[in-house]
């Protein structure tokens, strides 16, 4: 009658593989108007709009260049959706456990709230390495083109903070 059993290991699992394709295939989609808000953020004076944006872009790097920054897009939101769509059922029957079957049906809401942001905290922490990359990569012209030039450039000026600076803006947002 079910695809498989509510709380079994098949339905976090195929809870996660739900995030992986909603987060990371979404996100992915629109690098492009990303990585132009990104460039207009940080050089407001060449990037004037969303339009002028693209058609710079454009021009200095061709059509290819609106891509730049897919694969950490890819790989870290694709992680954030595994870890929020599976965490958040985790957290709802954890918590729901916790409070037995009659306070959490009274207390839904609150449950949910809770077995959300606590997913939440776990999902940031896991895309946050990837964002900074491909923030990296997309807002520093000559810094690097791809994550496999991006990571190890970034691990040997900083050190494994360079992959986490952005989890505490992550979690405030």
């Amino acid at each position: 009658e079910y695809s498989c059993e509510y709380g079994s290991l098949k339905f976090y699992a195929l809870c996660g593989v739900g995030g992986v394709l909603s987060c990371g295939l979404t996100h992915t989609a629109v690098v492009p108007l990303d990585l132009v808000k990104c460039r207009m953020q940080v050089d407001p004076q060449k990037y004037k709009s969303i339009f002028n944006g693209f058609s710079v872009t454009v021009k200095e790097d061709g059509f290819r260049g609106l891509a730049k920054g897919w694969a950490p897009t890819f790989i870290g939101y694709s992680m954030q959706g595994l870890c929020k769509f599976g965490f958040y059922e985790v957290f709802k029957i954890l918590y729901g456990n916790m409070l037995g079957e009659e306070n959490a049906y009274l207390w839904r809401t609150s449950l949910y709230l809770a077995a959300s942001a606590s997913a939440e905290f776990f999902a940031d922490i896991a895309l946050a390495p990837m964002e900074a990359a491909k923030v990296r990569i997309q807002t520093q012209p000559g810094y690097a083109n791809t994550l496999r030039q991006a990571v190890p450039k970034m691990f040997g000026e900083e050190g494994i903070w360079a992959f986490y600076k952005g989890v505490a803006p992550l979690w405030m947002r």
